[in-house]
Parts: C-alpha cells; structure tokens; sequence
C-alpha cells in the first residue's frame, strides 16, 4: 500500500510540522501516531519522514531521506468556464489529478450570472479541495487556483500551445498536437460552460490564435469534457516521463 502524502509550509534543518485543521485531520481522523512513515511534500521536493509528536493542533516530522519526484512532462494549465459550482468543484479535483498545473476559473457570455462574483469567495475553498486532490493523488506540488478572469483576459494568456475544446466539429484534439513533443511543453486547455460558446467568442478565440479542437459528437458537460481532454493531452506526452523501476 502506497504511504500517504501530505503537505507541509517547509523543511526546515531535518524537520517540519502541520498545524491547525491539517494536523487535526492528520491526528484526530487518520489517528496518525509517532514513528509512523509518511512522506511529504514542501511544494518543490518530496520527503521520505516520521511523525515525532501529534498535539491537537500540531503534528511535527522527522525527515529521513529525501525522495525520488516524479512529475509530468506536459505543464498544463485549465481554463474552465465557471459552471454550477458543485460541478466547478469535482472538476477542480479530478484536474489535480491529472496533473495540472494551474485551474483558471473563466467568465463567459454564458455563463450564469452571479457566478463570478460569487466565485471570488470560493477560491479558498477549491484550493482546499486541490490540496486534499494532491495528497491523495501523490502529487509533488500543488496546483495554482487562480482567482475568476475575463474571457478576453483569458484568451490573452500566452503559451506555445492553446487549446479551444469546441462542442461544434472541429478538428479532432489528437490531430491537433504537435508531432515533435518534448518533456517540459507548456499547454493551455480552455472549456466552456454547458450552454456553450458564443459564435462571438468562437470568433474571438480564432483572432487571438488559440487551435480550436473536438472531442468527438458526443454531447458532454462542460467538467466531463475538461477532463477528457486533459487525459488526452497528459497520455499524449506521457511516453516522454521516466519509467518507472
């Protein structure tokens, strides 16, 4: 069975600890005990460590060794129009566990309304949801949960490649990618909402460079087809990552 994983503000001189509702999670529902092994991550590497004492508020760690950390080779960043945000949510945890590396919650023509401001008090808690994702899904850094954008202020992000996932045919996503990979490319993913894209927005998306691509005419919810088109793209540069021992 795979130890369990979990994040900690830093290492510091062999040691590090988790306060406050992580380390009451870890002590009181996972019953962590000392000279339990666990692993942790500090946002950059990864440690193999020991729980030295568990407090009500305050699990510290030993460090013994670090640790091997593996890691995509696609950097992928998700621009998801915001959606009823039970659904934002779920895709919010299933994208960490795929991999990516920033969640960009996008205001769209249609979108409902209300939902970007009500979006700004909800960031905390999908960065919460992101940093549970990650531990379970034994990730070595955590996800960026950006605050809502505009659709415009979206489309102007840059990266060598920009994916526009239409519901509309368009040329199928596998078609689309690159024939050259290489470990260390930077893709950005943007997903409408259920009500799909404006021909305005379709328009504007094509003035801004970004590829159009199709999933297929199946008709998908705007969470089931972020993540089909993101396992598409992660299994695409997966050959490029170390085997595994």
């Amino acid at each position: 069975m795979a130890r369990r994983r979990f994040f900690v503000d830093e290492v510091r001189d062999g040691r590090a600890a988790l306060a406050g509702e992580n380390a009451r999670h870890l002590g009181q529902v996972l019953r962590a005990e000392p000279g339990e092994v666990c692993e942790l991550s500090d946002n950059r590497s990864v440690y193999l460590a020991e729980v030295e004492a568990v407090r009500k508020d305050e699990v510290r760690f030993r460090i013994l060794e670090p640790l091997a950390a593996e890691e995509l080779p696609l950097r992928l960043t998700l621009f998801l129009a915001l959606i009823k945000f039970e659904r934002f949510e779920w895709a919010v945890e299933k994208a960490t566990e795929l991999g990516v590396e920033a969640i960009v919650p996008v205001s769209t023509a249609r979108s409902e309304k209300g939902l970007e401001q009500a979006a700004v008090k909800r960031v905390e808690r999908w960065r919460r949801i992101a940093r549970e994702s990650s531990q379970q899904s034994r990730r070595v850094r955590l996800p960026e949960i950006a605050a809502p954008v505009t659709f415009a202020r979206a489309l102007a992000t840059s990266s060598a490649l920009r994916y526009f996932l239409d519901e509309s045919a368009a040329p199928p996503l596998l078609a689309a990618l690159p024939a050259q990979r290489r470990a260390g490319d930077e893709a950005h993913l943007l997903v409408g909402p259920e009500g799909g894209w404006t021909d305005t927005e379709r328009h504007s998306a094509a003035e801004a460079g970004w590829t159009r691509v199709w999933l297929g005419p199946a008709i998908l919810r705007a969470e089931t087809a972020a993540l089909a088109a993101l396992a598409v793209l992660t299994s695409a540069w997966l050959p490029l990552s170390e085997p595994r021992p």
